[in-house]
This record gives structure tokens, sequence and C-alpha cells, in this order.
């Protein structure tokens, strides 16, 4: 039997416990809970900490894969420099890494 056939399987007698549907509800999202939700949380965590750590100067991989080096950082924006003399301004979040990171993986 798989997994499913035993999960849709209607009680056979009329005197199954009440709570059992119940208490496989509260298993399943259990189960989503520590598989799914909270190692996703745990790697925006790791990211967002990441992200602060960078500093002027550390080289950095954007989201739309472009290239640069930071020049300047504020509230919610990097400076980011592309090319000699050719500096674009993102969004933190866009921030993918930085390159040794990058690297690693």
């Amino acid at each position: 039997m798989n997994l499913l056939s035993i999960l849709l399987q209607a009680p056979a007698t009329g005197g199954a416990n009440p709570w059992s549907g119940l208490l496989m509800m509260v298993a399943i999202i259990a189960i989503f809970y520590f598989l799914m939700i909270r190692p996703q949380q745990k790697r925006q965590k790791d990211v967002q900490k990441a992200r602060e750590a960078l500093a002027v100067g550390d080289k950095v991989v954007t989201a739309g894969g472009i290239y640069g080096k930071i020049k300047e950082i504020g509230d919610v924006y990097m400076l980011i420099e592309i090319a000699e003399g050719v500096r674009i301004r993102i969004d933190k979040t866009s921030v993918f890494a930085s390159t040794e990171d990058a690297k690693q993986k």
C-alpha cells in the first residue's frame, strides 16, 4: 500500500476514533513545516546576513548576472562599478552574492 491510499482510506467501522482525522492533519502540517518552511527561512536569514556583511570594495554578482565592485552602500541601494567609469545603482535585495561566495558554490 502506498501512502496516498493509507491517507484516503475511510474507516471500515462506525466506531473509529473521530480524532484520527485531526491528528493526521496536524502531522501533515508539522511535516510540511519542518521539511519546507523552516529550511527556507534559514536560507533567507543566511542571505540577509551575507548582504549585510558586504562592504565597499567587495566584488558582487547581481540577480541579473552583472559582475561588479561596490563603490557606495546606501540604505536600500548599492552603487556598483561594472566597468571603468560605468556605475549602476541597484537595490540591495538584487545582490546575489560576493564573487568569492559564487565561486565556492
